[in-house]
């Protein structure tokens, strides 16, 4: 039996391992049930926005498995850890399925955790690129 990932290391481990596993249930469990998440962006890209439940969040991720292709690329080059605070710098490379472009991402995540739970996620991306691989 494994434990539940509880420091704020642990989860964000576990969120990215459950990510790259496709386990959306396993990845929501990671999160409180109100959240302050967002992802700035353009509005052409469907997954910028707002979201504040686990509902909203699902479908954040259920977005990203169906506009791009699986990743062509994707590595995370740093996580930087101080009290329930992590950042994680990386890159990916993901294609486009509704116009066939592709587009490289360096990308920040700030995760806020607290009583072992997400409970702040901010993503920091390329927004002109994608908002560019998005465009017909």
């Amino acid at each position: 039996m494994t434990t539940a990932p509880q420091t704020t290391r642990e989860i964000v481990d576990a969120f990215f391992a459950r990510f790259g596993e496709g386990d959306l249930p396993g990845l929501l469990d990671l999160f409180a049930d109100r959240v302050d998440f967002s992802v700035a962006g353009a509005p052409n890209v469907p997954w910028t926005g707002a979201r504040s439940t686990k509902d909203e969040i699902a479908e954040f991720f259920t977005l990203l498995g169906k506009e791009l292709t699986p990743a062509e690329e994707f590595s995370v080059d740093a996580t930087v850890v101080d009290g329930g605070h992590a950042v994680v710098t990386g890159r990916s490379r993901f294609g486009v399925v509704s116009t066939g472009k592709t587009f490289t991402n360096p990308f920040a995540l700030h995760f806020t955790v607290a009583d072992a739970k997400i409970t702040g996620y901010r993503m920091y991306e390329d927004s002109h690129a994608i908002g560019v691989a998005f465009t017909r």
